[in-house]
């Protein structure tokens, strides 16, 4: 056995009971079958550390992440042999585990302690070893389990959650005497109040290595933390539930653990994000005993598997735009007996929905931010940087916030919405001195890429609603009644498809 003055205590420990069991199990383990053991190579191991963003804040080790990053030749046969050792044993050295807790303000107005979000600093080691078991844990969940569930799966985007969501909004819409009232739901720390055990089990059923959910289980209890608020530093105490708000592997651990939270009405369509969670109730003939008995087991589920339903950020939105010679009055939903508010406006996922869905709210939303970040355009024109330089900026910082989600809302866009949107890429071109992509353009190359994925996913819950003809060479058209469906990202692929011939199958 080995001890190193320079490590940690608990690491010493755990390199010294590898040692002990690694010789006293070996008779063991040739007679008994066991598990296969998820084995890290030095290749990505040293990858993971030579992508580490230097810039991100230190742990409560001190290592800072630059160190890691520079050093990650010298580094990667140590860091492998103890990462494959921690996955050997289902165990995680507690000073990797440790966390220290910055209060971050939600708001300008600090009102009580809820306006926090708790932000953990955990060592930059740990991040990057999360990041190689992550990895690992997303190819083995099949992409069948759930199929509206977003975060974490390959060629799925909060573009493609938002898309849909408005497709199955509007197609309900489409149909007479029938409206759509849809539920956000906000969860109160979602992260921190998950039960390791209860997560265990659920990825025991799911079919994921009994030693891998050990080692999850092992990672998540036995957290020492404290709390830094400026200089001052709280006492250290030991949590056993939760994952760590700013942990790499939290936001796919929560989604694993809401897999079952599936809808029970065939009316009703759940779309999740990872802790970002929409209800859509599609209602005909005023019968909402559907929905309601929908959210009724929505809170049951959540009661059950330890979750906080904060109904005072929960919001509803109702979409009802049918013709009625009286007044319909919509009884709005209880959580808890506390009443859900009704809103006319809210940001899903990044993207302002109006109860009318006119996109004027969100387009303005984006024209701000767009002119907002043109004072820094401004600003390296006049520091006199290279143009190659300026439209670089222009493309990361002004075009990123132009084209995030366009697919979803550009074609429903008036007129005036395309012109303050395209005011701004003729300013940038002003500045940079060089032509730049019209917003036109950028939808259709983001359309065609979108559509392409679709069409190569199977899986991807947009798949089925294209179909080919009988010919094999176009695309059946979406029935459509009124140009609010017309103008939905799932019609507009078909149409794009079919007027243009290399897009289409030989």
């Amino acid at each position: 056995m080995i001890i190193c003055p320079s490590l940690p205590d608990d690491l010493n420990c755990f390199f010294a009971r590898f040692d002990r069991t690694d010789n006293s199990d070996n008779m063991r383990a040739q007679q008994e079958p066991s598990p296969p053991v998820l084995t890290l190579s030095p290749h990505d191991v040293r990858r993971t550390l030579q992508h580490i963003n230097p810039k991100k804040a230190t742990g409560p080790d001190g290592v800072p992440g630059r160190v890691l990053k520079h050093c990650a030749a010298e580094l990667t046969v140590v860091l492998t042999d103890l990462f494959n050792t921690s996955l050997l044993q289902a165990s995680v050295p507690t000073c990797l585990k440790t966390a220290t807790i910055i209060p971050v303000p939600k708001q300008s107005a600090i009102r009580s302690l809820n306006d926090n979000r708790p932000v953990a600093l955990t060592p930059v080691v740990m991040k990057c070893f999360e990041r190689l078991v992550l990895g690992h844990l997303k190819n083995s969940i099949p992409p069948s389990l759930d199929n509206h569930q977003f975060a974490y799966r390959a060629n799925r985007s909060t573009e493609d959650a938002v898309s849909l969501a408005l497709h199955s909004t509007l197609t309900h819409l489409d149909q007479r005497d029938s409206y759509v009232r849809m539920l956000f739901i906000d969860y109160s720390s979602a992260f921190n109040t998950i039960p390791p055990h209860k997560l265990a089990t659920k990825l025991d059923h799911l079919g994921l290595n009994t030693h891998l959910s050990s080692w999850v289980l092992d990672f998540l209890t036995g957290r020492p933390q404290t709390v830094r608020m400026g200089r001052q530093v709280s006492s250290s105490i030991t949590l056993n539930i939760g994952a760590p708000q700013g942990c790499v592997l939290s936001p796919f651990l929560f989604s694993l653990y809401t897999l079952d939270c599936k809808p029970t009405h065939e009316a009703n369509t759940m779309f999740k994000f990872a802790d970002d969670t929409m209800v859509v109730g599609r209602i005909s003939s005023n019968n909402e005993a559907a929905y309601r008995t929908e959210v009724e087991n929505l809170v049951s589920w959540s009661r059950e598997n330890n979750l906080i339903l904060n109904a005072a950020k929960t919001k509803e939105m109702i979409l009802d735009f049918r013709r009625k010679t009286k007044p319909f009055v919509h009884h709005p939903i209880t959580i808890d007996g506390e009443t859900v508010e009704v809103v006319q406006n809210i940001r899903y996922l990044g993207v302002n929905i109006s109860h009318d869905l006119t996109w004027t709210v969100n387009t303005t939303a984006t024209a701000k931010k767009g002119l907002q970040r043109l004072y820094f355009l401004r600003c390296l024109k006049r520091a006199c940087l290279p143009q190659k330089l300026l439209v670089s900026f222009y493309r990361s910082a002004i075009e990123s916030v132009l084209k995030y989600c366009i697919t979803a809302w550009y074609s429903g866009c008036t007129i005036d919405d395309r012109k303050a949107l395209q005011r701004i890429i003729k300013t940038a071109e002003r500045i940079t001195g060089t032509q730049l992509p019209r917003l036109e353009d950028i939808y259709q190359t983001r359309c065609t890429r979108r559509v392409m994925g679709i069409l190569r996913d199977s899986t991807n819950p947009g798949h089925c609603l294209f179909t080919l003809m009988p010919s094999g060479r176009r695309y059946r058209t979406l029935p459509a009644r009124t140009t609010r469906l017309q103008h939905s990202f799932y019609h507009g692929a078909v149409t794009l498809l079919n007027s243009t011939p290399t897009l289409l199958p030989h």
